[in-house]
C-alpha cells in the first residue's frame, strides 16, 4: 500500500515535480550544462560526486520547498547518498517534497519505431530498499519515435507490467512512455498512445492507481481523458528537449497536467554562481514552471 499522505499531496498539491534523475551517459551532459566541463573529474566516482553536489545544492536551496515543488525524482545513487547529513529522501521529506526514484536501466535498440526498457532483474530488491528509505514512487522511461501501433502497444504493455510490480512493492509508479518531440509522426503517435493508455487503464483491477509522465502533446487538451481517469493519480509532463519558456507555454495549454521537468528546470544554473545568484536563478525557474503547472491558459474554441 502506497503512503496515503504522500499520495494526497501528489494528487492535490498545487505545484510540480522536479526531475533530478540524470544518470549514466547523461551525467556528463548535465554537468556540462552546469558549467563543469569534461576533464574536471578523473573517475566515475568523482563524476557522480560532482552531480550529487549539484543536486544537494538544489535540494537545500531556500527556493526548493514543498510549497511549489511537490515531488522530486532521484537517481538511485542520489537516493543512496546524503544531503545535510541525512539520507536524500529524508532531506526531501523534511522540506515537504515527496521523493521518487528512477528505476529503469536504460533503453533497448529501436524496434517497431519504439525503444523498450532493458530487463531489470534486481527491481524487487531496489523497490524494497527505496521503500525503507521513505521513497513514495518510481519512474520508468520508454521512448516512442514513430506512430507504430504495434510498437506503442508493446511499450504500454511493458510499462504497465513493471507498474504492477512497483505497486506490489508498495510504491507508486510513474509510467513514462515518452513521445520524441522531434518525431515526424508525433501527432499520430500522441493519438495512438492515448488510445493504448486508456485500454490499459480500463483493464486495471482493484483500486490501484498509477501516474503518467508524458511528452507535451501537439494538440492541447489531448490528454484530458487521462487527467480525468479514475485510475490516474496525476498526469505530469516532461520538457522533452523544449527550452523552459516554450515548455511552459505548451504546458499551460493542458488542463490538469503539471510539470516534471529536468533540463528546463536546471538550464540556467551554473556551478560558478554565488549562493545568492544560484538561489535567485533557481527560484525564478521554479516560479515560472509552477505558474505553468497551476495557472492554465484559456484557449479559443
Amino acid at each position: 500500500m502506497v503512503d496515503q499522505g504522500m499520495a494526497k499531496k501528489i494528487a492535490e498539491g498545487e505545484g510540480f515535480i522536479a526531475a533530478l534523475d540524470q544518470s549514466g551517459g547523461s551525467t556528463p551532459k548535465a554537468l556540462k550544462g552546469y558549467g563543469i566541463e569534461d576533464g574536471a573529474w578523473s573517475s566515475e566516482e568523482e563524476m557522480f560526486g560532482l552531480i550529487h553536489a549539484m543536486r544537494a545544492r538544489i535540494i537545500t536551496s531556500p527556493a526548493f520547498t514543498g510549497d511549489k515543488v511537490i515531488g522530486a525524482i532521484l537517481f538511485e545513487r542520489t537516493m543512496d547518498g546524503q544531503v545535510d547529513g541525512k539520507p536524500t529522501p529524508q532531506a526531501l521529506i523534511e522540506r515537504g517534497v515527496v521523493p521518487f526514484i528512477k528505476i529503469d536501466k536504460g533503453l533497448e535498440d529501436e524496434k517497431d519505431g519504439v525503444q523498450l526498457m532493458k530487463p531489470n532483474p534486481g527491481l524487487d530488491t531496489l523497490l524494497a530498499r527505496a521503500r525503507a528509505l521513505g521513497v513514495f514512487g518510481t519512474k520508468e522511461r520508454s521512448v516512442i519515435n514513430l506512430a507504430n501501433r504495434a510498437g506503442i502497444a508493446a511499450v504500454v504493455k511493458q510499462q504497465f507490467e513493471v507498474g504492477q510490480q512497483v505497486l506490489a512493492g508498495g510504491l507508486m509508479p510513474i509510467i513514462e512512455p515518452e513521445v520524441n518531440i522531434k518525431s515526424p509522426e508525433r501527432a499520430a503517435a500522441d493519438q495512438i498512445l492515448l488510445e493504448e493508455l486508456l485500454k490499459a487503464l480500463d483493464a486495471m483491477s482493484g483500486d490501484d492507481k498509477v501516474m503518467l509522465k508524458l511528452s507535451l502533446p501537439t494538440k492541447p487538451g489531448l490528454f484530458d481523458p487521462l487527467v480525468d481517469h479514475p485510475r490516474v493519480l496525476r498526469v505530469v509532463a516532461l520538457s522533452g528537449g523544449f527550452a523552459r519558456p516554450e515548455a511552459c507555454v505548451e504546458l499551460a495549454k493542458n488542463r490538469g497536467v503539471i510539470a516534471s521537468f529536468s533540463r528546463a528546470l536546471l538550464e540556467d544554473l551554473r556551478a560558478q554562481m554565488s549562493d545568492a545568484e544560484f538561489n535567485a536563478s533557481l527560484g525564478s525557474a521554479i516560479d515560472e514552471i509552477h505558474a505553468a503547472s497551476t495557472k492554465k491558459a484559456v484557449l479559443a474554441a
